[in-house]
């Protein structure tokens, strides 16, 4: 397991004498994301401030936190839709402009109907060096070679002649993960990959991702709303709250101390029957509170507020089994 990490919070609070994840595997020119200060801003809006990180090549980080918490602005901001806001980032070892064509992006949604009867093989295609123009049928073979070599990697290359309306939730997902390889990226931003399928198609494509990062040494950031799926797979988790964010192991990060410094007012963790229940510490939460993702009229008195989060007894990520969710997740 890799040395845990801040984000925007200071090093000796994160428990890490140099602030990075996984500072022991290279000098920064080897870092997939290096961030210092960075400021992340939706429009006029900040939405994340002095967020610090580094992620090595091989990772894989959830990303969890309440509504509004920035998980989509700040994959958005890597990605390079969005402008920095401030401070520094790079990618790759070089600037995000220079290392964009290397960065693959698949978004929380779809707009509705944009699908069409287009097949599988189409869509990923049509990602294929998307910042070329003018390619035309010259490079035919070398783009359908690049596709079916897509495919393949998500187990998903029986699909290709499938309309892409008509393909499960799971079998969607696959070839949207295949269209964000068929170039040759080094770090993928998946922004909530799992929403709307069923247990066994989050379990087949979080083991997807795991063996791209083993085999292909790729960097991943997965947003989720519920971090119990992700707990055999993830190397790290990065928590979201109030324009801030702490990075490290689930039991660093996950605990009333450092939840209670990101989220500005007392948190709780409690344990119970081998799960950590996260709730704050005086059993409510606010009335318009963003927490499951919509104002109430009624009141906050109620107990299913506290939400399993992990095994009592898991002393890391990767060598846990079973555990979690957190306050509701959103886009922001």
């Amino acid at each position: 397991m890799n040395a845990e990490a801040h984000a925007g919070i200071p090093a000796d609070a994160a428990g890490s004498g140099d602030g990075h994840v996984g500072a022991g595997r290279g000098t920064a020119a080897a870092w997939a994301v290096q961030a210092r200060g960075l400021n992340c801003r939706r429009g006029e809006q900040a939405v994340i401030t002095a967020l610090d990180l580094a992620l090595a090549p091989g990772q894989l980080v959830g990303v969890f936190g309440t509504n509004g918490s920035g998980k989509t602005t700040m994959l958005q901001t890597l990605a390079g839709i969005l402008p920095v806001g401030g401070g520094s980032l790079e990618l790759l070892g070089q600037p995000l402009a220079a290392a964009r064509t290397r960065i693959g992006y698949v978004a929380q949604t779809v707009p509705e109907g944009a699908f069409g009867r287009i097949d599988a093989a189409s869509f990923v295609a049509a990602a294929w060096q998307g910042e070329r123009w003018g390619l035309g049928l010259r490079h035919a073979a070398e783009r359908r070679q690049a596709t079916q070599q897509a495919l393949h990697s998500v187990e998903a290359q029986h699909l290709a002649m499938r309309p892409m309306d008509a393909l499960s939730g799971g079998e969607r997902q696959r070839v949207c993960l295949a269209q964000a390889l068929v170039n040759p990226v080094r770090l993928l931003l998946l922004d909530e990959p799992l929403s709307n399928l069923d247990p066994r198609s989050q379990q087949g494509v979080l083991a997807l991702v795991r063996r791209l990062c083993d085999a292909q040494q790729l960097a991943v950031m997965l947003t989720a709303h519920d971090i119990n799926p992700l707990l055999p797979v993830m190397d790290q988790v990065l928590y979201l709250a109030a324009g801030r964010g702490r990075i490290g192991t689930v039991d660093a990060v996950v605990n009333a101390e450092s939840l209670t410094e990101l989220y500005g007012l007392p948190m709780a963790v409690a344990r119970h029957d081998g799960y950590v229940f996260i709730h704050p510490a005086r059993g409510f939460m606010p009335e318009a509170s963003p927490h499951c993702g919509h104002a109430h009229d009624h009141p906050h008195g109620h107990a299913h507020h506290a939400i399993p989060t992990l095994p009592a007894q898991a002393d890391g990520v990767r060598s846990s089994s079973h555990g979690a969710v957190e306050p509701s997740a959103g886009q922001r």
